[in-house]
C-alpha cells in the first residue's frame, strides 16, 4: 500500500510538505507542489482524507472554478456563472461557487472537503497549473476554455481564433489595409488565457494573409486609459482605418475618445468589437461585432458534464462558432 512517506521518498522532501501540497492547507511552491504531484501520480497514491461521492448515489453537488484574478471582468464572469447554475439547476443539481485566485489550491480543499460530483473551471490557460491535478482525479471536469493539450480533457468555448480571423476578414473585404486589435488586459496575456492568445492569433493570421499591416495593444479596462490608448494609436498608426476591440470595458469610453479627437466612426476609423451582445448600456455607436454568447459556453459544459456522469463519453473539443453581426460601427475605408 502506497503511502505519504514514499511519495515523500519520490518527490525527495518531507511527508510533512508532501502533505501540505496536496491539501492545499500552507503555501508550497509550483516546483515543490509539481514534484510532489507528478509522483503521487507516479506511485497511484490517494489520500486517505480525500471526501469520495455518496456511497449508491450522487451529491448533486458541482463545483465551478472561477477565480475573480488582475485582468478579469467580474460581470462576464458572474454572466457565465449565473448561465452554469441556471443549467444545473435544469440538471437538479447545486453549484458551489470557487473565486479564489489560488486556482489548483482551492480546487484540493474542495476535493478533500466537499462530495461534489464534478468540476467547472473558467479562465482557462494554454497552460493552466490545474490540468495535472484535473487529470489525476477521479471525477470529471469540463473546461470553459481550450488549453493547448486538450488531450484527455472534456472542454467548450467560443472560437476565438476563427472570430479573430472574422473580424479582419469583414474589415478586409471593406478595403482596410492597417487595423489594430485593443487586446484584453495585459495580465490575461502574461497567465497565457487560452481565449485572449487565441483571438490574437487568428486577427495576426488573417492580416497576414491578407497582406495587411496590423498591430496588437493590450489595454488596461480602466476608462480612464481610452484617451491615452485612442492618442497613441492614432499617433503611432497615422494610416490606421480599423480597429478591433476584444476588451468590453474600453469599448465605449475608446469610441468616445476617438470622437474628441476628431477621428468619426464608421466615417475615419471602423470600429469591430468582440463582446457580449447583451451588456447594457449600449455604446454611443451600434457596433459590428463578433457576439461573445456568455450564457452558451456554460449550459454546454454542464451538459457534458452531466453525460460524463452518466457515463456517456463526450468529445475532448466543442468549439462554438463565431457570429459576426453588422451594424453602423464599420464602413468602407
Amino acid at each position: 500500500m502506497v503511502g505519504i512517506k514514499d511519495v515523500a521518498r519520490r518527490a525527495g522532501v518531507s511527508p510533512s510538505t508532501v502533505s501540505y501540497a496536496l491539501s492545499g492547507k500552507r503555501p508550497i511552491s509550483d516546483e515543490t507542489r509539481r514534484r510532489v504531484d507528478a509522483a503521487a501520480r507516479e506511485l497511484g497514491y490517494r489520500p486517505p482524507a480525500a471526501v469520495p461521492a455518496p456511497a449508491g448515489g450522487r451529491s448533486r453537488i458541482l463545483a465551478l472554478s472561477a477565480p475573480l484574478r488582475p485582468g478579469v471582468h467580474p460581470p462576464e464572469v458572474m454572466r457565465s456563472a449565473v448561465s452554469v447554475v441556471t443549467a444545473a439547476r435544469r440538471h437538479g443539481h447545486d453549484v458551489l461557487l470557487l473565486t479564489q485566485e489560488e486556482g489548483e489550491r482551492s480546487l484540493r480543499r474542495v476535493i478533500r472537503t466537499t462530495p461534489v460530483d464534478g468540476l467547472i473551471l473558467m479562465d482557462v490557460g494554454l497552460e493552466d497549473p490545474r490540468l495535472p491535478l484535473l487529470r489525476s482525479l477521479d471525477r470529471p471536469a469540463v473546461l470553459m476554455g481550450i488549453p493547448a493539450d486538450p488531450q484527455g480533457l472534456t472542454c467548450v468555448d467560443l472560437d476565438f481564433r476563427a472570430a479573430g480571423e472574422a473580424c479582419v476578414e469583414h474589415l478586409a473585404a471593406l478595403g482596410h489595409r492597417t487595423l489594430a486589435l485593443v487586446g484584453s488586459p495585459p495580465e490575461a496575456y502574461l497567465r497565457r488565457t487560452a481565449s485572449a492568445h487565441r483571438l490574437v492569433e487568428g486577427f495576426t493570421a488573417a492580416a497576414d494573409r491578407h497582406g495587411l499591416g496590423s498591430c496588437v495593444h493590450p489595454a488596461e479596462s480602466a476608462p480612464g486609459s481610452a484617451g491615452r490608448l485612442a492618442e497613441r494609436l492614432l499617433r503611432e498608426r497615422p494610416a490606421l482605418t480599423a480597429v478591433v476591440v476584444h476588451n468590453e470595458p474600453l469599448l465605449d469610453p475608446l469610441l468616445r475618445a476617438f470622437r474628441r479627437l476628431g477621428a468619426r466612426v464608421p466615417g475615419d476609423l471602423s470600429v469591430v468589437a468582440v463582446r457580449p451582445d447583451e451588456q447594457a448600456p449600449a455604446p454611443c455607436v451600434p457596433m459590428t461585432s463578433v457576439s461573445l454568447p456568455a450564457g452558451e459556453p456554460g449550459a454546454r459544459a454542464v451538459d457534458l458534464l452531466v453525460d460524463r456522469l452518466h457515463g456517456t463519453s463526450a468529445p475532448e473539443v466543442v468549439l462554438l462558432p463565431p457570429l459576426l453581426t453588422v451594424r453602423a460601427g464599420s464602413g468602407p475605408a
